[in-house]
């Protein structure tokens, strides 16, 4: 490794730099030692937005992070997870010692960093560097708090997203609940955090229909995106540009129980997927011209009888996380097991794989790409 970066740093920096960009992020965290002019090029934003995206494009699949919800049980809140294996690796949070608390995460990954959170705290975290910027309480989490009752100070469910305006690369975690106060049953509250204040804002209007809070939310195009909780199922978007909140129309999957329905991302695009005993399709939304694609069907009967598991009736549908590039399959999982355990479906073959299958629940998994980004 000395003779490396001696050899690099004999090299003009515009060549150092390009260099540097295809490493991989825990390469670049021993690298930030050999020069100041280093340390300086690793930690500035332009770099790190960069390699992240060279790196991107150059990983293929995406690394899979396990968040744990029960550390009340000894569990590490964040590992990485090696698919085709039962091995994990622990992520240190600086938090752990002074918090073992239980934790949601967000659906979607952006940059590299993910949001955690629960009834009194919020977090956005880098795994990768192990960077984490707390954030304030929001009116949701305050009323918590004080009343220790979601039903006394008149919120029933709540839902977080995480993403990023598109158009100023702003980052933004919103709070989306439904609202119990008198007259306003079928109403939402919005909250957005600012990290330029520091502090979380209303939003209004809000969504028009209460969201199913079972349901996580998934960020794609500079949108987050809920399903609504009412007599039609809807999906309900707001533009993190604009702020504002519409309805996607069309949707094929009106009439099905919330128990059999999930959002993902697929290729980039809103994916939601719908059981429709004995299979269960992914329809992929067509933002151009406003329609819904079926671009997967999988077999219940043979992908959850073959590992021993009761095909149906089922209370929670399939997640989809993503299509490994590498190997051109889909990668999900089932939330109603114990173990969380992770399968593959080749659409050619129609083949599945267990591709990881811990001895114990070690919690949600949530795909992202490594990087160098933080939120200043």
């Amino acid at each position: 490794m000395e003779k490396d970066c001696l050899r690099m740093e004999s090299l003009p920096h515009e060549v150092v730099e390009l260099i540097l960009e295809r490493l991989a992020v825990k390469s670049l965290l021993r690298y930030k030692a050999v020069s100041k002019q280093w340390e300086s090029t690793v930690e500035s934003q332009f770099f790190q937005e960069r390699q992240y995206l060279t790196h991107r494009e150059r990983s293929g699949d995406a690394d899979v992070l396990m968040v744990s919800v029960i550390t009340d049980r000894g569990q590490d809140t964040l590992r990485t997870l090696v698919l085709g294996s039962s091995s994990s690796v622990k992520i240190p949070t600086p938090w752990e010692e002074e918090d073992n608390t239980d934790y949601l995460v967000s659906h979607n990954s952006f940059d590299g960093l993910v949001c955690l959170y629960n009834l009194f705290n919020s977090f956005v975290v880098n795994p990768a560097t192990r960077w984490y910027r707390a954030l304030p309480p929001c009116t949701f989490q305050q009323l918590w708090d004080h009343s220790h009752s979601v039903t006394k100070p008149g919120y029933r469910f709540f839902q977080i997203g995480f993403g990023k305006d598109i158009f100023t690369n702003t980052y933004k975690p919103v709070w989306l609940y439904n609202s119990l106060d008198v007259g306003l049953e079928n109403a939402t509250t919005c909250e957005v955090f600012d990290f330029s204040t520091n502090a979380w804002r209303y939003v209004t209007p809000a969504s028009p229909y209460p969201i199913i809070a079972l349901i996580d939310t998934v960020f794609v195009n500079g949108s987050l995106h809920w399903l609504t909780d009412c007599q039609e199922t809807k999906v309900v978007s707001f533009d993190l540009h604009t702020e504002a909140f519409q309805v996607l129309s069309n949707a094929p999957f009106v009439n099905s129980s919330p128990y059999g329905l999930a959002m993902c991302k697929l290729n980039n695009r809103l994916c939601v997927s719908e059981i429709t005993c004995p299979n269960q399709v992914i329809w992929s939304f067509n933002s151009s011209n406003k329609t819904w694609d079926k671009i997967y069907s999988i077999d219940l009967d043979i992908t959850l009888a073959s590992y021993g598991i009761p095909a149906w009736p089922t209370m929670f549908t399939l997640v989809p996380l993503a299509i490994l590039k590498m190997k051109k399959k889909l990668l999900f999982y089932d939330t109603a097991l114990l173990h969380q355990q992770l399968f593959t479906q080749d659409p050619e073959s129609k083949q599945y794989d267990i591709a990881f299958s811990p001895a114990i629940s070690i919690g949600i998994p949530v795909c992202y790409f490594p990087s160098l980004i933080s939120i200043l």
